[in-house]
């Protein structure tokens, strides 16, 4: 039998971006394929019970050793200890967090590279990151058998900036949950609105960890300026801490908004839904995103989704968004403003944004990726 190890390290670790597209894509693997062995590797995973295996052909293999101390191992000290000793051969091993460990010669292997931000808006990275990263990424692309990316504009990126052959880089979208739908149940939505204290008042909704990339203090300029013409909305920000976050708070000082934003932290994955379904727009203007759930997201929610016109955002969008200029405060006022004012508009991107959203699945997903494994194993 054919046997597949999964770097799981980031479904087990983190809930949201990378750590949920692993996770779904893991378990809409099981779907697809029943007749290979896979193994799934965790490192450091003495934080937390395991989680259930995604079916009868999967199982864990997992060391108490932590992601941290294993980078410092093989990306620091540059010791050979091959992902083998934990994990058991295998015939492919698929390395989802953009870094290649260290395998054994005849091991085919598989890399991930979500995204190119750390290179193409350097100035959001945190120094430490982007330090690690230049240093890692180009080393485990050139060792790696084959590359994946999340979008066609990620492996536009990745091939540009490092040289790689298009043909050696393949594509598989992330997808969304059938969760994600138009919830308007007046108990519900009640109860979410007391539950992170947002009141009454109509919000624009922004769901991603605050740094810079997301682009938090242009979206809060915005604000001051809708508010000044008369939208009495608030923003709302479902996403943790992250870094350099500094600039945001000054700008909710100098526009005097503090009073009109709300962060609420990372929202229970049971009550997105609601918060999506709920919002007066989906305002997501990054700077750079390797796929963008959120627009998908807000999408199946019924909610219009304003984005930016760089990275991978228009491809996810399509023509069911209002597209802007993430750099032009004016242009993100305009296309908020139409999204809040235009109702003719608005019922189109509703419509839209229904069928987009519809287009990604994690079963499609998942059969991209079986095919990527078919393809490797066959190099």
């Amino acid at each position: 039998m054919v046997t597949i190890t999964i770097d799981y390290t980031p479904a087990y670790e983190q809930g949201a971006g990378i750590g949920r597209l692993i996770r779904e894509l893991t378990h809409a693997l099981a779907h697809v394929d029943s007749s290979t062995e896979y193994k799934l590797f965790v490192a450091g995973a003495n934080k937390k019970p395991l989680p259930p295996l995604p079916g009868p052909n999967f199982s864990f293999r997992s060391t108490r050793i932590t992601p941290q101390w294993l980078a410092r191992i093989w990306q620091r000290a540059h010791l050979p200890i091959p992902v083998e000793v934990f994990t058991g051969r295998h015939d492919l091993y698929h390395a989802t967090d953009f870094v290649l460990p260290p395998t054994l010669p005849n091991t085919k292997t598989i890399l991930t590279v979500h995204d190119l931000s750390f290179v193409k808006v350097p100035e959001t990275a945190s120094p430490s990151l982007k330090r690690y990263l230049d240093e890692v990424v180009p080393r485990s692309l050139k060792r790696a058998d084959y590359i994946i990316a999340d979008s066609i504009a990620t492996k536009d990126d990745i091939a540009d900036v490092y040289g790689i052959g298009p043909d050696k880089i393949s594509v598989v979208y992330g997808a969304i949950q059938p969760d994600f739908r138009h919830i308007d149940d007046a108990t519900t939505v009640q109860f979410i609105r007391d539950k992170y204290g947002l009141g009454s008042r109509p919000y624009l909704l922004a769901v991603g960890t605050v740094q810079p990339r997301k682009n938090y203090s242009r979206i809060i300029q915005a604000l001051a300026i809708l508010r000044s013409e008369g939208h009495d909305v608030q923003f709302v920000i479902a996403g943790g801490k992250g870094w350099l976050q500094d600039e945001m708070y000054a700008t909710m000082d100098a526009t005097k908004m503090s009073d009109y934003v709300k962060l609420i932290g990372y929202a229970d994955d049971a009550d997105l839904p609601v918060l999506y379904s709920q919002a007066a727009c989906v305002v997501f203007p990054t700077l750079y995103e390797g796929f963008g759930f959120p627009i998908l997201e807000g999408m199946a929610c019924g909610t219009p989704v304003v984005t930016s016109n760089v990275s991978s955002l228009p491809e996810v969008a399509a023509d069911a968004a209002i597209i802007v200029d993430p750099y032009d405060v004016d242009a993100i006022v305009d296309g908020i403003r139409r999204s809040l004012m235009d109702g003719a508009l608005r019922d189109r991107l509703i419509e839209a944004g229904y069928q987009r959203a519809s287009e990604f699945t994690w079963q499609k997903s998942a059969e991209s990726l079986w095919r990527v494994y078919q393809h490797v194993l066959q190099m």
